[in-house]
Protein backbone atom coordinates (compact mmCIF):
# COMPACT_ATOMS: atom_id res chain seq x y z
CA UNK A 1 0.00 0.00 0.00
CA UNK A 2 1.43 3.26 -0.55
CA UNK A 3 1.61 6.24 1.71
CA UNK A 4 -1.03 7.92 -0.07
CA UNK A 5 -3.57 5.03 0.53
CA UNK A 6 -2.48 4.21 3.87
CA UNK A 7 -4.99 3.57 6.24
CA UNK A 8 -4.57 6.73 8.33
CA UNK A 9 -4.12 9.00 5.26
CA UNK A 10 -7.95 7.78 4.09
CA UNK A 11 -8.84 8.07 7.54
CA UNK A 12 -7.36 11.82 7.59
CA UNK A 13 -8.75 12.73 4.52
CA UNK A 14 -12.20 10.88 4.86
CA UNK A 15 -15.40 13.25 4.46
CA UNK A 16 -16.71 14.43 7.81
CA UNK A 17 -19.72 11.97 7.84
CA UNK A 18 -17.24 8.98 7.26
CA UNK A 19 -15.22 10.35 9.83
CA UNK A 20 -17.76 10.59 12.58
CA UNK A 21 -19.05 6.62 11.12
CA UNK A 22 -15.67 5.62 12.27
CA UNK A 23 -14.99 7.65 15.63
CA UNK A 24 -18.69 6.17 16.86
CA UNK A 25 -17.47 2.53 15.64
CA UNK A 26 -14.64 3.24 17.58
CA UNK A 27 -15.79 4.47 20.73
CA UNK A 28 -18.55 1.11 20.59
CA UNK A 29 -15.57 -1.03 20.43
CA UNK A 30 -13.56 0.49 23.31
CA UNK A 31 -16.80 0.18 25.49
CA UNK A 32 -17.86 -2.48 24.51
CA UNK A 33 -14.45 -4.36 25.03
CA UNK A 34 -14.36 -2.76 28.60
CA UNK A 35 -18.13 -4.41 29.20
CA UNK A 36 -16.81 -7.57 28.04
CA UNK A 37 -13.69 -7.49 30.44
CA UNK A 38 -16.06 -5.95 33.41
CA UNK A 39 -18.93 -9.13 32.77
CA UNK A 40 -15.72 -11.99 32.60
CA UNK A 41 -15.04 -10.79 36.03
CA UNK A 42 -18.28 -10.09 37.24
CA UNK A 43 -19.53 -13.55 36.26
CA UNK A 44 -16.17 -15.36 37.73
CA UNK A 45 -16.57 -14.44 40.58
CA UNK A 46 -20.55 -15.12 41.09
CA UNK A 47 -19.45 -18.37 39.79
CA UNK A 48 -16.82 -18.82 42.59
CA UNK A 49 -18.40 -17.26 45.33
CA UNK A 50 -21.79 -19.72 44.58
CA UNK A 51 -19.39 -22.49 45.15
CA UNK A 52 -17.82 -21.98 47.78
CA UNK A 53 -21.22 -21.05 49.70
CA UNK A 54 -22.74 -24.38 48.41
CA UNK A 55 -20.08 -26.32 50.07
CA UNK A 56 -20.61 -24.57 53.06
CA UNK A 57 -24.48 -24.90 53.06
CA UNK A 58 -24.25 -28.81 52.06
CA UNK A 59 -21.26 -29.20 54.87
CA UNK A 60 -23.81 -29.91 57.18
CA UNK A 61 -23.31 -26.68 58.83
CA UNK A 62 -25.94 -25.16 60.98
CA UNK A 63 -28.68 -23.28 59.47
CA UNK A 64 -28.86 -20.77 62.26
CA UNK A 65 -24.64 -20.55 62.64
CA UNK A 66 -24.21 -19.73 58.95
CA UNK A 67 -27.40 -16.94 58.85
CA UNK A 68 -25.31 -15.72 61.93
CA UNK A 69 -22.11 -15.27 59.69
CA UNK A 70 -23.57 -14.38 56.31
CA UNK A 71 -25.85 -11.11 57.88
CA UNK A 72 -23.43 -9.81 59.47
CA UNK A 73 -22.04 -8.50 56.21
CA UNK A 74 -25.29 -7.48 55.24
CA UNK A 75 -25.31 -5.23 52.31
CA UNK A 76 -22.48 -6.65 50.93
CA UNK A 77 -24.08 -9.83 50.23
CA UNK A 78 -24.16 -11.41 46.38
CA UNK A 79 -25.77 -14.55 44.62
CA UNK A 80 -26.65 -17.61 46.84
CA UNK A 81 -25.67 -15.66 50.16
CA UNK A 82 -28.09 -12.85 49.59
CA UNK A 83 -31.17 -15.47 48.89
CA UNK A 84 -29.94 -17.67 51.79
CA UNK A 85 -30.19 -14.60 53.74
CA UNK A 86 -33.31 -13.00 52.25
CA UNK A 87 -34.84 -16.26 52.56
CA UNK A 88 -33.85 -17.22 56.13
CA UNK A 89 -34.29 -14.10 57.51
CA UNK A 90 -38.18 -14.03 56.20
CA UNK A 91 -38.31 -17.40 58.03
CA UNK A 92 -37.38 -16.38 61.04
CA UNK A 93 -39.36 -13.62 61.20
CA UNK A 94 -42.96 -15.46 60.26
CA UNK A 95 -41.88 -18.41 62.84
CA UNK A 96 -41.96 -15.80 65.65
CA UNK A 97 -45.21 -14.70 64.39
CA UNK A 98 -46.48 -18.26 64.31
CA UNK A 99 -48.26 -18.73 61.22
CA UNK A 100 -49.28 -21.12 59.63
CA UNK A 101 -46.53 -23.34 57.64
CA UNK A 102 -47.71 -23.21 54.25
CA UNK A 103 -48.14 -19.08 54.31
CA UNK A 104 -44.57 -19.66 56.25
CA UNK A 105 -43.10 -21.41 52.97
CA UNK A 106 -45.18 -18.70 51.07
CA UNK A 107 -43.25 -15.65 52.51
CA UNK A 108 -39.82 -17.36 52.56
CA UNK A 109 -40.81 -18.28 48.55
CA UNK A 110 -41.67 -14.46 48.04
CA UNK A 111 -38.43 -13.07 50.28
CA UNK A 112 -35.99 -15.39 47.71
CA UNK A 113 -37.83 -14.44 44.58
CA UNK A 114 -37.29 -10.84 44.82
CA UNK A 115 -33.37 -11.36 46.29
CA UNK A 116 -33.23 -13.57 43.39
CA UNK A 117 -34.52 -11.43 40.51
CA UNK A 118 -32.04 -8.56 41.88
CA UNK A 119 -29.16 -11.00 41.25
CA UNK A 120 -30.93 -11.72 37.77
CA UNK A 121 -30.25 -7.80 37.40
CA UNK A 122 -27.44 -7.27 38.59
CA UNK A 123 -26.15 -10.60 36.16
CA UNK A 124 -27.73 -9.07 33.58
CA UNK A 125 -26.54 -5.79 33.35
CA UNK A 126 -25.22 -4.22 30.14
CA UNK A 127 -25.44 -7.40 27.98
CA UNK A 128 -28.05 -5.38 26.38
CA UNK A 129 -25.02 -3.08 25.45
CA UNK A 130 -23.40 -5.93 23.97
CA UNK A 131 -26.46 -7.41 22.02
CA UNK A 132 -27.00 -3.79 20.74
CA UNK A 133 -23.58 -2.79 19.60
CA UNK A 134 -23.35 -6.35 17.79
CA UNK A 135 -26.50 -5.99 15.78
CA UNK A 136 -26.07 -1.94 15.32
CA UNK A 137 -22.28 -1.96 13.83
CA UNK A 138 -22.17 -3.30 10.91
CA UNK A 139 -25.27 -1.11 9.52
CA UNK A 140 -23.30 1.61 10.99
CA UNK A 141 -20.32 1.15 9.40
CA UNK A 142 -22.72 0.15 6.00
CA UNK A 143 -23.69 3.60 6.40
CA UNK A 144 -20.19 5.27 5.97
CA UNK A 145 -19.65 2.40 3.02
CA UNK A 146 -22.68 3.93 1.45
CA UNK A 147 -21.69 7.30 1.80
CA UNK A 148 -17.90 6.74 1.26
CA UNK A 149 -19.04 5.23 -2.35
CA UNK A 150 -21.63 7.89 -2.97
CA UNK A 151 -18.50 11.16 -2.53
CA UNK A 152 -16.31 8.80 -4.86
CA UNK A 153 -18.58 8.55 -7.40
CA UNK A 154 -20.10 12.23 -7.07
CA UNK A 155 -15.86 13.22 -7.47
CA UNK A 156 -16.10 11.40 -11.13
CA UNK A 157 -18.32 14.19 -12.08
CA UNK A 158 -15.52 16.63 -11.82
CA UNK A 159 -13.03 14.92 -14.02
CA UNK A 160 -12.22 14.57 -17.48
CA UNK A 161 -11.73 11.13 -17.44
CA UNK A 162 -12.42 8.54 -14.77
CA UNK A 163 -9.66 5.99 -13.32
CA UNK A 164 -9.27 3.53 -10.81
CA UNK A 165 -7.07 6.44 -9.14
CA UNK A 166 -9.80 8.91 -9.08
CA UNK A 167 -11.89 6.35 -7.14
CA UNK A 168 -9.72 4.50 -5.07
CA UNK A 169 -9.83 6.51 -2.31
CA UNK A 170 -13.20 6.90 -1.51
CA UNK A 171 -13.77 3.11 -1.83
CA UNK A 172 -11.31 2.05 -0.12
CA UNK A 173 -11.94 4.79 3.28
CA UNK A 174 -15.65 3.13 2.63
CA UNK A 175 -14.28 -0.15 3.31
CA UNK A 176 -12.48 0.80 6.06
CA UNK A 177 -15.85 2.20 7.50
CA UNK A 178 -17.23 -1.55 7.07
CA UNK A 179 -14.46 -3.34 8.65
CA UNK A 180 -14.34 -0.75 11.60
CA UNK A 181 -18.29 -2.26 11.62
CA UNK A 182 -17.39 -5.89 12.20
CA UNK A 183 -14.83 -5.69 14.00
CA UNK A 184 -16.93 -3.50 16.54
CA UNK A 185 -19.24 -6.09 16.07
CA UNK A 186 -17.87 -9.00 15.99
CA UNK A 187 -16.49 -9.72 19.51
CA UNK A 188 -19.77 -8.35 21.01
CA UNK A 189 -21.95 -10.93 19.94
CA UNK A 190 -19.26 -13.43 20.61
CA UNK A 191 -19.46 -12.06 24.20
CA UNK A 192 -22.73 -11.42 24.55
CA UNK A 193 -23.89 -15.10 23.94
CA UNK A 194 -21.25 -16.56 25.81
CA UNK A 195 -22.19 -14.30 28.70
CA UNK A 196 -25.58 -14.94 28.26
CA UNK A 197 -24.93 -18.69 28.18
CA UNK A 198 -23.13 -18.21 31.74
CA UNK A 199 -26.04 -15.87 33.30
CA UNK A 200 -28.71 -18.38 32.29
CA UNK A 201 -26.76 -21.31 33.88
CA UNK A 202 -26.12 -19.26 37.26
CA UNK A 203 -29.40 -18.38 37.35
CA UNK A 204 -30.67 -21.64 36.97
CA UNK A 205 -28.57 -22.55 39.59
CA UNK A 206 -29.87 -20.12 41.97
CA UNK A 207 -33.61 -21.41 41.17
CA UNK A 208 -32.13 -24.77 42.47
CA UNK A 209 -31.22 -23.40 45.42
CA UNK A 210 -33.82 -21.28 46.38
CA UNK A 211 -36.08 -24.48 45.85
CA UNK A 212 -34.03 -26.87 47.74
CA UNK A 213 -34.01 -24.25 50.08
CA UNK A 214 -37.52 -23.47 50.56
CA UNK A 215 -38.35 -27.27 50.96
CA UNK A 216 -35.64 -27.52 54.23
CA UNK A 217 -37.35 -24.79 56.01
CA UNK A 218 -40.97 -26.25 55.03
CA UNK A 219 -40.11 -29.63 56.90
CA UNK A 220 -38.46 -26.98 59.93
CA UNK A 221 -41.88 -25.34 59.75
CA UNK A 222 -43.62 -28.69 59.85
CA UNK A 223 -41.40 -30.17 62.69
CA UNK A 224 -41.60 -26.48 65.06
CA UNK A 225 -45.22 -27.16 64.71
CA UNK A 226 -45.33 -30.88 65.68
CA UNK A 227 -43.06 -30.15 68.44
CA UNK A 228 -45.38 -27.12 69.97
CA UNK A 229 -48.65 -29.60 69.58
CA UNK A 230 -46.71 -32.46 71.46
CA UNK A 231 -45.83 -29.27 74.08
Amino acid sequence: MTADLSITQLILDASLVVQIVMALLLLASLLSWTVIFLKWSVIKQARQEADRFERRFWSGADLGELYKRVSARRGKLKGMESIFEAGFREFLHLRKSAVDPLAMVQGVQRAMRVALNREVDNLEMHLSFLATVGSTSPYVGLFGTVWGIMNAFIGLGSVKQATIASVAPGIAEALIATAMGLFAAIPAVIAYNRYSNDVERLISRYDIFAEEFSTILQRQAHTDRQAGAAA
